[in-house]
This record gives structure tokens, C-alpha cells and sequence, in this order.
């Protein structure tokens, strides 16, 4: 199902203030009108992933995020993703709250995996790691293939930062969607047991004790 996302500005006129004096002219004056509402539009697709843990619907941004989009709808309509799981819960203490993201897809089965895409970065699509954004896993930009992170709080150091020194930074990582449904099973997965064995290098102690399995993932039809 497509839909088109929304973004409003609205521009009001200030009103002009009544002066306290006896004179008519500015005892009659009128606040000017306000400036009609302006709307940007852009197209979108929306997807339902079907796990055991429970259902998350995602927006995907197939007019800003082009290519990332695509690529997870190929995925998505061949099959790929089903039977692949969440394996990883990366959890950040922030002092009054957990940060995070949680991680599923492909883990590079080469049974499953497509050719890797070009890097989109938000410095360019405009979107962010806000909570319930959707982004493609990666090592270095342009890598991204089949994995992907959802993101369980705001983790807006993950956008593009073209100013760093670092090219990591620069680049960041491609949003290329949102969740409006289902963020109860995306902190669900977050907060999943791990297993402190599990993983190498600074993936250890964030794979998951038990996976959860991604059953399906299908476009909504209208």
C-alpha cells in the first residue's frame, strides 16, 4: 500500500495589536489572515513484517530513500527475509533510559544475499535515526545488502555527518523508513535476553539468546 507522507508547515501572519486609544481607525483594525497551510508530499510503500514476536508495519521512503528501498522491497518480494531472525540487541545506558537499536536479516547467508547497494545518507534523503527508524546495516558505505537495524529510542548519531573527520561519520548510515506500527514489539525485542558468550569483537554480549524469527515480510496491499 502506498501512501503518501506528510510534511506541513504552517506560516501564520502576526496579529496586529489593538492599540487602547479612541481613535476609530485603530479601535476597527483587523488581524491580517494567515497564509495558507503548505503540504510536501512524498511516496512511500508499506510493509508488514510478521515475526514471533508479533507484527511491526514500516513506511518505507521510496521517494527519498530510492535505492534502499528498492532494495528491501526486492528482498521482501522474493522472500528472502523469511525465516531470517533478529540476532542482535545493541543497548546503550543513558542514565535515565536504555538506547538502542535492535538487528535482523540475511547475516550474509549467500543463499539469500543480493549485490550491495549504493549509500543513501540522510545528509542527502533528509531522514533520521529517530525512534522507529528503519536502516540498512553495513562495514563500509556501500556494502549494505540484506541486513538491517531498527532503531528502539532516537539514535540520531547514527545520520551523516559530511563535516567529521572521520569518513565513517560522514557517510552514516541510510534510513530508508519508519515504523507506525508495532514499536511495543521492536522494545519487546530490544530488552530480549542475550547471550554474554555470543558474538566477536564488539558484537559480543549484544547477539541474542534466542533469535527471533522474521516469518515474513509482504507488501500491504491497498
Amino acid at each position: 500500500m502506498k501512501r503518501r507522507f506528510v510534511i506541513r508547515s504552517l506560516w501564520t501572519a502576526p496579529v496586529a495589536a489593538l492599540a487602547l486609544t479612541a481613535l476609530p481607525a485603530f479601535a476597527q483594525e483587523a488581524a491580517e489572515p494567515a497564509e495558507p497551510e503548505v503540504a510536501e508530499t512524498f511516496e512511500t510503500t508499506t510493509v508488514a513484517m510478521e515475526t514471533t514476536a508479533g507484527t511491526i508495519v514500516l513506511v518505507l521512503e521510496t521517494e527519498r530513500a530510492p535505492v534502499t528501498s528498492a532494495n528491501f522491497l526486492k528482498y521482501a518480494d522474493e522472500g528472502r527475509f523469511d525465516g531470517t531472525v533478529f540476532y542482535r540487541t545493541m543497548r546503550l545506558d543513558w542514565g535515565d533510559k536504555v538506547a538502542g537499536l535492535i538487528q535482523g536479516g540475511t547475516q550474509y547467508d549467500p543463499k539469500r544475499i543480493l549485490p550491495p547497494i549504493a549509500h543513501e545518507p540522510t545528509s542527502k534523503t533528509g531522514l533520521s535515526h529517530t525512534e522507529g527508524a528503519i536502516s540498512m546495516a553495513r562495514y563500509e558505505p556501500g556494502s549494505a545488502t540484506g541486513d538491517f537495524s531498527i532503531m528502539a529510542t532516537d539514535m540520531t548519531g547514527l545520520d551523516a555527518k559530511p563535516d567529521s573527520d572521520n569518513p565513517d561519520q560522514q557517510s552514516g548510515f541510510a534510513v530508508f523508513g519508519h515504523v507506525v506500527e508495532g514499536m511495543d514489539v521492536v522494545k519487546a525485542i530490544h530488552a530480549a535476553p542475550t547471550d554474554p558468550d555470543k558474538g566477536e569483537g564488539f558484537l559480543k554480549g549484544q547477539m541474542l539468546a534466542d533469535p527471533i524469527k522474521i516469518v515474513s515480510v509482504k507488501r500491504v496491499a491497498e
